[in-house]
């Protein structure tokens, strides 16, 4: 607060000492980062001054009382800097203590192009959270199974009370995908898991795969159900024999 009160009128924190206040890092640096308008000029010792004009008033907001910029602002300025690796962390800590969700950043992101940080923090969000039609997803992952010699999978269908993905009855095997890894609620995680108890239960295997992984890791989703096939196809001949 003293670095904000030295810094005058319109200065808050900003950069990586806003995301230490947001407790989205713990990595802050050697100065305390501020935003101040881009008219003024700041030097002061342990200060580093940031001059911003495009500071818009919803950017803003307090945080124990002390001028900050906002958990998403605070996200775009660290993508001016970050690897990605550690964007992601920032970005996946901040969805754990509720401060922003992905699909609230994806809906800021198309409200602020153009901004520095842009770029970066939608590539981290798009990666993981890349969504596709049921058609897009029949057309990506069926030829994976045809490749494996697996017969058609019923698509859509309801198992267990459950309506799946794709579904091997001869195996026992159920296919999800998931779309949104980071901002998948607690409420959601528990209803993927009660999914996959209901077909374990039943004797099935459940298996998952992320949108992501089936449109751009198809050797790893390859690898993956050739394994798990292999599996059932050989408990299936010893129950047989």
């Amino acid at each position: 607060m003293a670095a904000v009160l030295a810094c005058g009128l319109g200065a808050v924190i900003s950069h990586e000492t806003a995301a230490l206040l947001w407790g989205i890092s713990n990595r802050g640096t050697a100065l305390i980062e501020i935003t101040v308008p881009g008219h003024r000029f700041v030097r002061r010792p342990g200060i580093r001054a940031h001059r911003r004009t495009s500071l818009e008033p919803d950017d803003v907001t307090l945080r124990d009382g002390i001028p900050v910029t906002t958990p998403f602002a605070t996200l775009l300025d660290l993508g001016t800097r970050l690897r990605p690796e550690r964007l992601e962390r920032a970005i996946n800590e901040a969805d754990r203590l509720d401060l922003v969700d992905t699909e609230q950043i994806r809906a800021k992101l198309e409200e602020t192009r153009g901004r520095h940080g842009v770029r970066m923090v939608r590539q981290v969000v798009d990666r993981d959270g890349f969504v596709a039609t049921d058609t897009q997803l029949e057309q990506r992952f069926l030829p994976i199974a045809r490749r494996l010699g697996l017969p058609p999978p019923l698509t859509q269908e309801w198992v267990n009370g459950f309506r799946v993905d794709f579904f091997w009855p001869g195996l026992g095997l159920v296919v999800e995908t998931d779309g949104l890894r980071y901002h998948r609620t607690p409420a959601q995680q528990a209803a993927d898991r009660l999914r996959d108890q209901a077909h374990a239960a039943a004797g099935m295997t459940p298996l998952r795969f992320t949108r992501h992984q089936v449109f751009f890791e198809v050797e790893h989703v390859e690898v993956t159900l050739e394994r798990v096939v292999a599996r059932l196809t050989d408990r299936r001949g010893a129950s047989a024999a």
